[in-house]
C-alpha cells in the first residue's frame, strides 16, 4: 500500500507591536516553540539609538495612521496582532484595535500590572504628564523625572524646580528645562543604584508613569523607603478587546489561534 503525502501546513504570520520585555519575550518563544508554522514580525517604532535582538524578522518605523497599518496587514499577509507596546502607548493601540477590526484581523493586548505601591508611600496620582507638572511647585524642590523624552516640554516652565532627568538613550537636543542634569541608562535598575541616586542628588519628589514591570520598579521601593513624595501619572484606559497581563498567557493566546 502507498503511502500518501500530506500538504505542508500553511505558515501563519504574527505581527508583534513591540518595544517592551514582553514583546522581545513572546517572540523569542513563540519563534523556538512554532518557529515551524509561524512567522514573527516584531514592528519597533524606532525611537531607541540600537535596535534590541530579537527573535524573528524585525520591521522599524511607523506605519503611517490607521490607513498605513490596515494596508500593512493585508499586503502581509498578517494572520495575527499582539498589541505588546508600551502602557502609555495609547495611539499606536488605538490604530492596531481599528486597523485588526477593519482588516478582521484578531489582536491581542499584552497589559503588564501597573506597580503595587509599598505600604506607607506616599502617593499622589494624577491624568498626565500636565498633571504632574501643575502639581509639582506645591510639593516638590528637587526632582527625579523618569516619564520618557517625549512628555520633558510639560515640565519646561518649571523654572524654579531641579530636575534629574533619566533617559535611556541621550536626546538630539537638550531637554527644554532651566535647572537639570542629564543620565543615561537602560533597565533593569537595581534597589541599590536607584537609592544611591536619591540620596546623592537629594531628591524630594519622584515622577514617574504608572507603567509596572520589574525592570523599573526599584525607583517606586527606593522613593517609599525614603519618604520620598512619588508622583505617579495613571495610565490611559485599554482598547476594547481580549487583554492579557503575561506573556505566558499571550502565548497561550496566539497557541490556541494557531
Amino acid at each position: 500500500m502507498a503511502r500518501g503525502t500530506m500538504s505542508a501546513m500553511p505558515v501563519k504570520h504574527l505581527l508583534i507591536l513591540g518595544g517592551t520585555t514582553e514583546a522581545r519575550e513572546l517572540a523569542r518563544r513563540v519563534s523556538l516553540m512554532m518557529g515551524k508554522r509561524v512567522r514573527v514580525t516584531t514592528s519597533l517604532a524606532g525611537r531607541r539609538a540600537t535596535t534590541p535582538a530579537l527573535a524573528g524578522d524585525v520591521r522599524i518605523g511607523g506605519f503611517g495612521g490607521i490607513e498605513g497599518m490596515t494596508m500593512y496587514i493585508r499586503d502581509n499577509a498578517v494572520d495575527v496582532v499582539v498589541d505588546a507596546t508600551h502602557p502609555f502607548a495609547a495611539q499606536i493601540s488605538d490604530h492596531a484595535n481599528v486597523a485588526c477590526t477593519g482588516a478582521r484581523v484578531p489582536r491581542l493586548q499584552i497589559l503588564r500590572p501597573g506597580w503595587r505601591l509599598p505600604p506607607g508611600a506616599t502617593c499622589l496620582e494624577v491624568d498626565g504628564l500636565n498633571g504632574a507638572a501643575r502639581i509639582l511647585p506645591r510639593v516638590a524642590r528637587r526632582i527625579f523625572l523618569t516619564t520618557g523624552l517625549g512628555g520633558l516640554e510639560a515640565f519646561s516652565g518649571l523654572d524654579d524646580l531641579w530636575f534629574l532627568v533619566r533617559l535611556i538613550d541621550a536626546p538630539k537636543a537638550p531637554p527644554p528645562l532651566a535647572e537639570y542634569q542629564l543620565i543615561t541608562g537602560a533597565p533593569p535598575y537595581t534597589l541599590e543604584e536607584e537609592s544611591r541616586l536619591l540620596t546623592e542628588h537629594d531628591i524630594d519628589t519622584l515622577v514617574t508613569k504608572d507603567s509596572g514591570g520589574a525592570g523599573t520598579e526599584a525607583k517606586i521601593v527606593a522613593a517609599s523607603d525614603a519618604g520620598i513624595t512619588i508622583i505617579l501619572v495613571r495610565r490611559p484606559p485599554p482598547e476594547p478587546g481580549p487583554v492579557v497581563a503575561t506573556v505566558d498567557a499571550a502565548f497561550a493566546w496566539v497557541q490556541g489561534l494557531i
